[in-house]
């Protein structure tokens, strides 16, 4: 959507998805004031209001804050006000169970990418939580922009290649392959993953002026390590996410499916993990 954001909205916003992360089930209001540096006229009259209209409640005793009533009406409608994502979550409790990985569902929302579901394997431990934020930007979400517009293609290249012409072209190249085999290979080891997501994240505009090039360097040189292709194929490789894009009918994308191995894999144990993922992925799409 063109046009300027609303800052004031934006500040609401955050308030609520503060209170929704799994670890803030409650927050005291110093905690707010602190996480979003809100000044405390700013943080009181938001509270006030959203705690008016139900969205969120304050503790009598405590005098902690929380996620409100008027949330839970709003989330037991989500279910039939959004049945492809209902389906894909579904997708994914099965794909955990049949193959013993961890799997998600994951949905943009305008610059960033949200994981809006991620469903262990028996007695996996959680490592991923729904609701988390990852830029989208190079070398994050390539099985969206394999398939996005055009026009946010070439804002997903520019935001880590920027000048970059060599790297600009590789992604170009990455974009059409991945699209020609219908799925993306996150080759990243976990700790180079943690390390891009961190470096990705870091907003320009809370950095020191002299420490921006340096940044955007960084940006560059993680998003061309992870396109690195000189490797034996025949090899075992590291795999992070396999994932695959969930089309409408008019094959606009609408979500992404995936699978975490987060271990080495040979190209045949790829082929044998991809195949469930593509068939539920067939699924969604005809849904």
């Amino acid at each position: 959507m063109r046009g300027a954001g609303s800052a004031p909205t934006e500040r609401v916003l955050d308030v609520i998805e503060l209170l929704s992360h799994p670890e803030n089930r409650t927050m005291r209001f110093s905690d707010v004031v602190r996480d979003l540096d809100l000044s405390q006229a700013t943080a009181h009259a938001i509270l006030k209001t959203l705690a008016d209209r139900g969205w969120v409640q304050r503790d009598p005793v405590d005098k902690t804050f929380s996620l409100g009533p008027a949330l839970a009406l709003i989330g037991a409608r989500l279910d039939s006000a959004r049945p492809l994502a209902k389906l894909a979550h579904e997708a994914a409790r099965r794909l955990a169970t049949m193959i013993d990985l961890p799997a998600s569902v994951v949905e943009r929302t305008g610059n960033d990418l949200v994981i809006t579901a991620f469903e262990q394997p028996k007695g996996g431990a959680l490592s991923s939580s729904p609701n988390e934020r990852i830029p989208y930007t190079a070398p994050f979400g390539v099985a969206f922009a394999a398939w996005d517009t055009p026009d946010a293609q070439h804002a997903w290249i520019h935001r880590a290649a920027t000048d970059d012409t060599e790297l600009t072209r590789q992604l170009h190249d990455v974009l059409a392959q991945t699209r020609e085999r219908g799925y993306d290979i996150d080759w990243m080891t976990p700790a180079l993953a943690q390390a891009a997501h961190t470096i990705g994240s870091l907003s320009d505009h809370s950095l020191p002026v002299n420490m921006r090039s340096i940044i955007d360097q960084l940006r560059v040189e993680f998003t061309s390590a992870a396109l690195t292709s000189d490797h034996d194929p025949r090899a075992p490789r590291p795999v992070a996410t396999i994932s695959a894009p969930v089309l409408d009918n008019n094959g606009h994308i609408q979500l992404v499916l995936g699978v975490h191995p987060v271990r080495a894999m040979t190209a045949r144990d790829v082929a044998r993990t991809v195949k469930p993922l593509l068939d539920e992925v067939a699924r969604l799409s005809t849904t």
